[in-house]
């Protein structure tokens, strides 16, 4: 949660929170509340529905963790028997753990039960937790669905229902699960949506699971991407793995994110660096959670100074002090590069992020151009710059300036370089690679 927002006089106490929920906050070193902190805390204690658009880094988590957790401090009920008060739908294990620590923090000082229910694990200890009874569930979707069809979880008890990173969800193909879910949950609840973008799927889904919501809409500050440096190397696709290793064995770098576009990928970049003697870790969605929580703990811990992954980490996970992003692949969607290269730069500190672009990638990086509204500045001082590809993309930028080929169609800016073939859409810092939504 970013600490620069707007300021208030008396802090967290002017959003009418209860004491043990300042206490807390504060005790996490969080003094004013962020833009979407102040606009949405105040309806979400008034009981309103809520729509929010926001990325992460805008102190999301505790805008709708703060209201919950004084709704449940505020009554007695007892969920009763596998019973649930509070729902929170995640995309992914890893922003599922993040956010139920978040919880755990934040209700340090009430006496709350949490339940966290995620798939790539054995589910005993998960029915254990949940055979009670708890006020707080966060789950991801797949896992979830499991256990309410084996009968050790139910929802009929559900005061607060949340969909957290919707976009994301229905990337991975959730989106049957989350209308069996949603079939479970009383229709007189609480209910709040959030999602960094709204594809008419995410609209359809509010219309169809919120009652009149209060819409928040709040964006990453500016001057969070002012400070990033970004680059774009034009590079062979042969060459892409010795650029890497150069850039590793000549560039000061203390926390990097390497994003790649397969999973396969990201295991051959992750062993090339080690082979060079670089500690990279790994994290994709063949991975099992142990494997993924430790890759993520010896990154914070600065025992890996690189980790490699899939996008499945391009968005969720809050790593403090990632110095660079390089997208050893460009994404194929212009919005995921926006998500990648947030993990740097961020709560106002500098950070660099390093694009290699290949002769096949050029489409995409005139998709992320026109996302961002600027040309990425070009850096051919490195040894294995292609003139080719860089030619290639000149070509690119200037039939764009002119309209566009003989056979674009007028206002189509979708860019004509053939799409990889995509795997399963469903699914459950050192130097991070990340790979393509489709290829988790």
């Amino acid at each position: 949660m970013l600490n620069n927002a707007i300021a208030t006089p008396q802090g967290f106490s002017a959003l009418n929170l209860i004491d043990p929920l300042c206490r807390a906050v504060h005790a996490q070193g969080y003094t004013v509340p962020t833009p979407i902190q102040n606009q949405a805390i105040p309806p979400l204690l008034e009981g309103s529905d809520l729509l929010g658009c926001a990325q992460t880094g805008t102190g999301k988590t505790a805008a709708f963790a703060l209201p919950i957790l004084q709704r449940l401090a505020s009554n007695k009920n007892h969920p009763g028997p596998r019973g649930v008060r509070a729902l929170i739908l995640a995309p992914t294990r890893e922003l599922a753990v993040q956010i139920s620590d978040s919880f755990g923090e934040y209700g340090r000082y009430l006496k709350m039960t949490q339940a966290l229910v995620f798939g790539g694990v054995k589910p005993g200890p998960q029915i254990k937790a949940l055979s009670r009874g708890v006020d707080i569930l966060v789950a991801t979707p797949g896992r979830l669905l499991d256990l309410m069809n084996q009968g050790f979880i139910k929802l009929d008890n559900i005061e607060v229902f949340v969909l957290d990173e919707a976009d994301r969800m229905l990337d991975m193909g959730f989106l049957p699960d989350i209308r069996k879910i949603c079939g479970k949950v009383p229709a007189k609840r609480q209910t709040m949506l959030f999602s960094a973008t709204f594809p008419n799927e995410v609209m359809r889904l509010t219309e169809e699971f919120l009652n009149s919501p209060v819409t928040v809409t709040v964006t990453l500050p500016k001057v969070m991407v002012e400070n990033i440096d970004q680059r774009i190397h034009f590079v062979d696709r042969e060459n892409k793995a010795a650029l890497l290793e150069s850039f590793m064995q000549n560039e000061p770098t203390s926390r990097t994110l390497v994003f790649t576009r397969t999973k396969h990928g990201a295991n051959r970049v992750a062993n090339n660096l080690r082979k060079i003697g670089v500690m990279a870790g790994i994290i994709h969605g063949n991975k099992s959670q142990s494997a993924r929580l430790q890759a993520l703990a010896t990154f914070r811990s600065g025992k890996a100074s690189v980790l490699v992954a899939t996008d499945i980490a391009a968005r969720g996970l809050d790593i403090d002090g990632i110095t660079h992003v390089i997208n050893y692949d460009l994404p194929i969607e212009a919005e995921s590069y926006i998500h990648r290269i947030g993990r740097t730069g961020r709560a106002g500190a500098e950070g660099i992020a390093i694009s290699y672009c290949d002769a096949g990638e050029r489409g995409y990086l005139r998709q992320i151009e026109r996302q961002i509204n600027r040309s990425v500045t070009v850096d051919a001082d490195h040894p294995f710059h292609s003139t080719k590809v860089e030619s290639a993309q000149g070509d690119v930028r200037r039939k764009s300036m002119n309209g566009g080929g003989r056979n674009r169609k007028p206002g189509n800016g979708r860019s004509r370089a053939r799409r990889p073939q995509h795997g399963s859409k469903k699914s459950g810092g050192a130097t991070v690679v990340f790979s393509s939504r489709n290829r988790r």
